[in-house]
């Protein structure tokens, strides 16, 4: 890229941007830091911020950046592989099951309106209810389930009695009687030779939740904004079902669901300091164009999408299933399925960058 030049002086970059000016709209600040500072201190926000895709990638890699105090969620190490275990073993196909069933209930309910927001009568409730029909938890909790979702209830210390106290009868039945759900694959589990405690049953529901929190339904609705604001593209998709986790894939790399991601330093790495804070910012790096041709631009069949957004473990899993399961759910019911014309979302912040609304023709 070459930087302009003023008559008779070399031409300056503009002064350090920072992720607290500009959050409306994020793309040229990204532009900015891409160009004139790959690394830099942000002081109004407290953190270094990388925005190069490579440099992304290699910082989310780095064992010596780890996650910032309070985003690890509770439970043990051993305890999170074991639910790592149980959603690749006996319970991915019932987690499967649950998606689907869930997917095609609800939009089965929208198959007799003229039109229908997908945001709040899909997305925010598809991930509560496959985390309800998994668990095999009782149908009528599911609102009082979806609370503790949006709210990451599973995540906060405080929250966990009131979790574990309404698992606590859920939990002994299964230990008696264990089904085919992944509560009972849960209760039924052993480490270290013996069973899993109550406490770390409620530790791995709780991540469980967590993954079927607003970060999924946020990103399965942008998903579903750049599918329909592209018919050409969702019509392929319709007949070609197969090619649905690169749409998925490419979706995560241009809107994330998560721009910004805390990590924080064990030990020097570079300029950076030890304790020191590192915002990896992937709205930025998914759209690098040392990395992505027609970066800005939404390719459903992109070759190699790269994301960086939902990386592993029980949040990816079940967001690729709600995207996979989900749309192929609303175009088997809905074979119509198009975007209501209207002025596009423009989003609060860097934190919500999904479609608060998503009128669709059904």
């Amino acid at each position: 890229m070459t930087v302009p030049r003023t008559a008779g002086a070399p031409a300056r970059p503009p002064a350090p941007p920072s992720l607290r000016t500009s959050v409306r709209d994020p793309y040229p600040l990204y532009r900015t830091l891409r160009t004139h500072y790959p690394l830099v201190y942000d002081e109004p926000f407290g953190a270094w911020l990388l925005s190069r895709y490579d440099d992304v990638r290699a910082a989310l890699a780095d064992p010596r950046l780890v996650a910032v105090p309070g985003d690890e969620h509770p439970a043990a190490p051993e305890a999170a592989r074991l639910l790592d275990r149980a959603l690749r073993g006996p319970a991915l196909a019932a987690l499967t099951a649950a998606v689907e069933r869930s997917a095609h209930v609800l939009a089965r309910r929208l198959a007799a309106r003229e039109d229908a927001d997908l945001v709040a009568e899909f997305c925010d409730w598809l991930p509560t209810a496959t985390a309800v029909a998994a668990l095999g938890l009782p149908y009528e909790e599911t609102a009082r389930v979806h609370h503790w979702c949006r709210t990451g209830l599973g995540r906060s210390e405080g929250g966990r009695p009131e979790l574990g106290a309404f698992l606590r009868p859920l939990t002994a039945r299964r230990r008696a009687h264990p089904g085919s759900d992944l509560l009972s694959v849960l209760c039924t589990a052993r480490s270290d030779g013996g069973p899993l405690s109550d406490d770390t049953v409620t530790g791995l529901v709780g991540t469980l939740l967590d993954a079927a929190g607003e970060s999924t339904a946020r990103a399965l609705a942008s998903f579903l904004a750049n599918l329909l604001d592209h018919p050409r593209q969702l019509d392929v998709l319709r007949v070609r079902p197969d090619l649905t986790p690169g749409a998925w894939a490419e979706s995560l790399r241009l809107d994330p669901p998560l721009h910004i991601v805390l990590r924080r330093a064990l030990a020097p790495v570079g300029a950076i300091r030890a304790g020191a804070t590192v915002a990896c910012l992937l709205g930025a790096a998914g759209r690098d164009p040392e990395r992505f041709t027609d970066p800005d631009r939404y390719d459903a069949f992109r070759t190699d999408p790269g994301p960086l957004a939902h990386g592993t473990g029980p949040d990816a899993l079940l967001a690729r299933l709600t995207a996979e399961h989900g749309l192929r759910a609303l175009l088997t019911a809905l074979p119509g399925l198009r975007r209501v014309p209207g002025a596009p979302h423009v989003p609060d912040d860097l934190v919500r960058r999904s479609p608060r609304t998503l009128r669709a023709q059904t």
